[in-house]
């Protein structure tokens, strides 16, 4: 061992110590590591030697990325006890590290390499040392400087080490053992254990160090819980995910790429990624048409709809969204316009407020933005009251609807959870007497009876019912093929003044034809009779 250290002393002497040790190339920017170095401090290191020993450190400092949230580094010594140079959390500097180096005087007794090492495990990196939590995942590596072999246990002790996640790197001068060497340090050994014989080997075990450092594998300590793929880089493990995912904002897990946001879809009403592409959809009742992005709608409807919807305190507010919702989905199946469709909401529990009139919206877009708006009243449930409140006021020429003369269909829509709290039927009559057509939508406690009474003729087609305000959303087909003139009862049909001389005829024509099919039903019939009379009269 003396004569190792003579040579180096002598290469000491000739050159620069720390312009040799100070590592060549630009330092290695690794990512966060807590870094312990265990120098062996014995009575067989002498001064010169012990002082070849601090600036080897110093050099390997040098080459390091020190740092809070990169490189923590703290210096233990040992001999028969041990003692902290600095501890982890001490320095953020690279100067006071080595300024403390610099001061470190050796205690120059046994050799006790086992208990540095529980010193390490247990105290040098603990949390209150300043070592980052387990749960961060940030490596812990001991480089361990010995000259000689220990004079205590240290296999099982180091095995405690390593397996609490600490990686041991064990560097022999000259006369180490090198069978402790071997005990004490990680797997696979010819990566972690160094018997140094020369300066240029003390050089090159630098290197080799620092080689290492720049290509930890990060993934390899504790569980990196990436979902897909871990990734070691320079700044530490980072997640991967597979093509077609995104890694989301715990930078762990992976998601399906939404490429509806990336991309300028088009879609008229939702968007919907699948892998690598997306498609289209539409509403529950509409389709999607050739181009694969916008969806099919009352083209050919020029209909002023008002929407008389319960704010009953039975309705409750949950279910008072989703009635919006509901109401927002019957408007996507409406061309809303001026010269189409025109929409208009009024709510009505105890009294009756007009949320907003036909005239006020002229966009499908409009209409929706002010149905999420409304505030819910909350009272009693006066339907009476709403009809004719509709009757009187909603469809005037006043409030938006168009005038008669133009033959524009004038529909109305209640929407009810219960039984009235006043009578219905004299509005309900006029409102069918004004012309309006009207359909009733129950739900939960819905009343069947004020159902019918409230619709226009025939219920079937102007009456709908679900159990519970959950269970609406079938119910936009039929209103979407009663509501919709191409699709409905009067698909094909043209608005005309019923006075028209075209009207007429036309009129007469189908009033005939259907007058000729019920009396040759009633003859058929007839003759049927009259069939069963002779049988039984034959049976006497």
């Amino acid at each position: 061992m003396r004569g190792l250290l003579c040579w180096l002393v002598l290469l000491f002497l000739l050159q620069p110590w720390e312009s040799q040790l100070q590592l060549a190339g630009p330092r290695c920017h690794t990512g966060p590591l807590d870094l312990v170095f265990v120098i062996d401090s014995s009575r067989s290191v002498r001064p010169f030697e012990f002082e070849t020993m601090r600036q080897f450190l110093v050099g390997l400092l040098r080459g390091l990325n020190v740092g809070p949230n990169a490189t923590r580094v703290g210096v233990i010594q040992y001999s028969s006890q041990v003692q902290s140079v600095f501890p982890l959390r001490a320095f953020s500097r690279r100067e006071d590290m080595e300024r403390a180096i610099r001061d470190l005087v050796p205690l120059a007794q046994g050799t006790m390499t086992g208990l540095a090492i529980q010193y390490a495990m247990n105290v040098a990196f603990s949390v209150a040392e300043g070592a980052r939590p387990p749960e961060e995942r940030v490596p812990r590596v001991a480089v361990i400087v010995t000259d000689g072999r220990p004079q205590d246990r240290v296999a099982e002790v180091a095995a405690q080490a390593r397996a609490r996640g600490i990686e041991i790197y064990a560097v022999g001068v000259q006369r180490a053992d090198v069978g402790s060497l071997r005990a004490m340090a990680s797997p696979p050994l010819d990566e972690h254990v160094f018997l140094v014989e020369s300066f240029d080997l003390i050089q090159e075990f630098g290197l080799q160090f620092q080689s290492r450092l720049c290509a930890i594998d990060y993934c390899s300590f504790g569980n990196h819980s990436c979902q897909h793929e871990c990734v070691s880089t320079s700044g530490g493990p980072r997640c991967h995910c597979r093509e077609g995912h995104d890694l989301q904002p715990d930078g762990r897990s992976c998601q399906v790429r939404d490429l509806c946001n990336g991309v300028d879809h088009g879609c008229e009403f939702q968007c919907v990624s699948e892998g690598l592409s997306y498609r289209c959809l539409c509403p529950e009742g509409r389709q999607l048409q050739a181009d694969g992005k916008s969806c099919d709608r009352c083209r050919e409807g020029h209909v002023d709809l008002v929407l008389l919807v319960d704010g009953s305190k039975s309705v409750r507010p949950q279910n008072f969204e989703l009635v919006k919702r509901f109401v927002n989905q019957i408007v996507d199946f409406l061309d809303v316009s001026p010269e189409g469709t025109r929409v208009g909401l009024v709510q009505f529990s105890s009294r009756v407020r007009t949320e907003f009139p036909l005239g006020r919206y002229g966009t499908a877009a409009e209409v929706k933005q002010a149905v999420l708006a409304v505030e819910y009243m909350e009272r009693g449930t006066m339907t009476g009251l709403a009809l004719r409140h509709m009757v009187e006021h909603s469809f005037s020429e006043a409030q938006g609807a168009r005038p008669r003369a133009l033959n524009v269909p004038r529909v109305g829509l209640v929407f009810t959870d219960g039984r009235s709290q006043d009578d219905i039927s004299v509005w309900a009559a006029r409102a069918k007497e004004e012309g309006i057509v009207m359909y009733a939508v129950g739900v939960g406690k819905a009343v069947e009876a004020e159902l019918r009474e409230i619709a226009s003729e025939p219920a079937e087609l102007h009456v709908s019912y679900a159990p519970d305000f959950g269970t609406m959303t079938p119910l936009l087909q039929n209103l979407r093929g009663s509501i919709c003139p191409e699709e409905g009862i009067s698909a094909g049909t043209e608005l005309r003044s019923p006075c028209e001389c075209e009207s007429l005829v036309e009129f007469q024509g189908r009033t005939l034809g259907a007058l000729e099919s019920l009396t040759l039903n009633l003859a058929q019939l007839t003759a049927r009779l009259e069939h069963l009379e002779n049988q039984l009269a034959n049976q006497k």
